[in-house]
């Protein structure tokens, strides 16, 4: 088969969705990779890296129609819409329940859309799990640096001091995002509570701290008695395929401490607060009824070495599974059906439906 690599347009996103290693491990299968020039720069991965790995380095156009398979880091961005053939595959994360912009234009083309993000396997998420892992454990840490009095935070040493007691961070969900987040968060000694919906979660986390992390069943009575004495609250909420629910209104945004820091990871999916929008690494937050809003879309992106290699390490498997059947055999395989979000100018999500009102 052959697979395109391009080069990542979105603001501020230095990763790559291939190493040279996996290059290599894909040409040595038989298959073809076209690198675009620069793509692994951000990465610390030269183009002479990817050459000597097998790839061949050429501009995005070519790329575009030569590659059978188009595999990304981050959705496409109207800009890149015009390289797309029709009928070609895509393999990245989409998130799409946010963008019916881009779900019309892959229906339009008849792109094979698969999504990182939902990808099953016994009822695990292996693809998106190491970029929410990351995303997880940088939370606690983006939120305490945002409450610095200099972003208009609340001026608190997250930590504390002797004699003054830590700040508090309030997770909803206890997901991977969620358990990442409170692993942090109590190794810095700030106070954690982790709100979900299902107990099972929840006692893993019993279990994991020792009792030492509060929990509690996420419903509008607990939301509110800890949303509104927290100082750092993370968003970890996930519908895989579908729109994130809005959790936190304007209204409670009113109740809020002045200063507090919201880092909404659900973002990419529309988020959990009622006035969240997307932002970039480069403007990473707004503040909205005296509460900091940190919104940014691609969060593990800040760290691209990192991320760019544990991405490869879970996607490859697959690239290569992908390669190996082709679209037309690919498409019927169980667990690379559950990562099919569009074919044929069709949606085959059941989440991603709903949220269009739209029947699969």
């Amino acid at each position: 088969m052959v697979i395109g690599v391009p080069r990542e347009i979105k603001k501020q996103e230095y990763r790559v969705s291939i190493t040279p290693s996996g290059v290599y491990s894909l040409v040595s299968e038989g298959n073809k990779v076209f690198v675009e020039k620069g793509a692994g720069l951000g990465s610390g991965f030269k183009d002479s890296d990817y050459e000597n790995a097998g790839a061949v380095i050429m501009d995005k156009e070519k790329l575009f129609q030569e590659a059978e398979l188009i595999i990304k880091v981050k959705e496409p961005l109207p800009e890149e819409y015009g390289y797309f053939r029709e009928n070609t595959a895509l393999f990245t994360f989409l998130h799409l329940a946010s963008n019916f912009d881009l779900v019309e234009f892959l229906c339009k083309k008849r792109i094979t859309s698969f999504a990182y993000e939902t990808l099953e396997v016994n009822n695990t998420l292996p693809l998106l799990s190491p970029m929410s892992e990351i995303a997880g454990k940088m939370a606690p840490l983006v939120g305490s640096f945002y409450l610095q009095k200099r972003y208009k935070g609340a001026g608190l040493l997250p930590m504390g001091v002797t004699g003054i007691g830590s700040a508090k961070v309030l997770i909803i969900g206890a997901g991977n995002v969620g358990f990442n987040s409170a692993r942090v968060s109590y190794n810095l000694g700030l106070e954690t509570v982790v709100l979900n919906r299902g107990i099972e979660r929840l006692q893993k986390i019993d279990e994991y701290f020792n009792g030492r992390v509060k929990t509690k069943i996420l419903d509008n009575y607990n939301l509110e008695e800890e949303l509104y004495s927290s100082d750092i609250i993370i968003g970890a909420i996930l519908v895989p395929g579908g729109r994130t629910p809005i959790l936190i209104n304007r209204k409670m945004l009113k109740k809020m401490k002045r200063g507090a820091v919201i880092v909404d990871v659900s973002i990419d999916q529309g988020g959990c607060v009622e006035t969240a929008k997307p932002t970039t690494h480069d403007r990473p937050i707004y503040i909205v009824e005296g509460v900091i809003h940190y919104m940014v879309a691609n969060m593990p992106g800040a760290y691209p070495r990192t991320s760019t290699i544990a991405l490869t390490n879970a996607t490859l498997p697959y690239v290569k599974l992908i390669a190996k059947l082709g679209i037309d055999k690919a498409i019927k395989d169980k667990v690379l059906l559950s990562a099919l979000n569009i074919y044929n100018g069709k949606i085959t999500n059941d989440n991603l439906a709903k949220t269009f009102n739209i029947r699969c």
